[in-house]
């Protein structure tokens, strides 16, 4: 467990990055909640990604390698834990829902900056911050990713283009595998099959696009779905909602 930095045991940073921008792969020793006042973020890790809109959160424990680039301008807003903090948050990295509470928490203790737990009133915060992450509700915007090169170059391209409408044979070809290899590969790297993995891909995709303000029907079509009964029926079997409730939080 490491020692509280400087007398500090919550630290913040409040950063407007433009559209594309990318922070590469780098670690902290501190845990990190990394939250966007407005647009959105993709996480990745060696074997997972996440998207993250401005509705929700991602935590990610000290000593995880990971990398961020912004989709849209993105107002991010990080605050830091030190082990002795986050260490009763026991959840790997995981998406988490922001209340109304905790966001407005997040914002109030970027403006204080750092929280001293020698201060009463900052050891109160700090444990409050704690309490309200232990309890978030997770998010299913994980994504797991394959380690093979051959199916990751797929999962890649279906990232950057959920909408594509690309038969497997097309999509193979371009990874330099056959469909079957694939086939073969994402259930044993995912845990999904190809075709699960790339919905699951495109609804996360959607979600992200809804809670950006996107109407239903523009973030049906943004992820290559072409009736909207369709994409309602399995938004709702994905995340447990309908499109239309995703992007609006949760009452405290």
């Amino acid at each position: 467990m490491s020692a509280i930095i400087d007398g500090f045991d919550v630290r913040s940073l409040a950063v407007t990055f433009r559209h594309g921008a990318e922070i590469g792969r780098h670690e902290h020793s501190w845990g990190q909640l990394v939250f966007a006042k407005h647009g959105v973020m993709r996480v990745t890790t060696d074997d997972a990604a996440w998207l993250v809109p401005a509705t929700r959160a991602i935590w990610l424990p000290a000593g995880l390698a990971h990398g961020i680039s912004m989709r849209g301008e993105v107002a991010m807003r990080t605050l830091y834990l030190a082990l002795t903090r986050g260490a009763a948050l026991s959840r790997g990295a995981s998406a988490l829902e922001v209340s109304p509470l905790l966001r407005e928490l997040i914002l109030h203790i970027l403006k204080l900056g750092m929280l001293a737990p020698a201060r009463p009133e900052h050891d109160r915060l700090a444990g409050l911050l704690i309490d309200l992450l232990a309890s978030a509700p997770p998010e299913p915007l994980f994504l797991p990713l394959p380690r093979d090169l051959r199916a990751r170059h797929l999962a890649e391209y279906v990232q950057v283009h959920p909408e594509s409408g690309h038969d497997l044979a097309r999509l193979a070809r371009e990874a330099g595998a056959s469909p079957r290899t694939l086939q073969r590969l994402f259930p044993r790297e995912t845990g999904l099959t190809l075709e699960a993995w790339r919905q699951r891909a495109r609804l996360i995709h959607a979600a992200a696009r809804l809670s950006a303000g996107a109407s239903v029907t523009d973030a049906a079509l943004d992820c290559g779905y072409q009736s909207l009964g369709a994409f309602i029926a399995a938004f709702r079997r994905q995340f447990g909602v309908t499109p239309g409730r995703y992007g609006t939080p949760k009452p405290a």
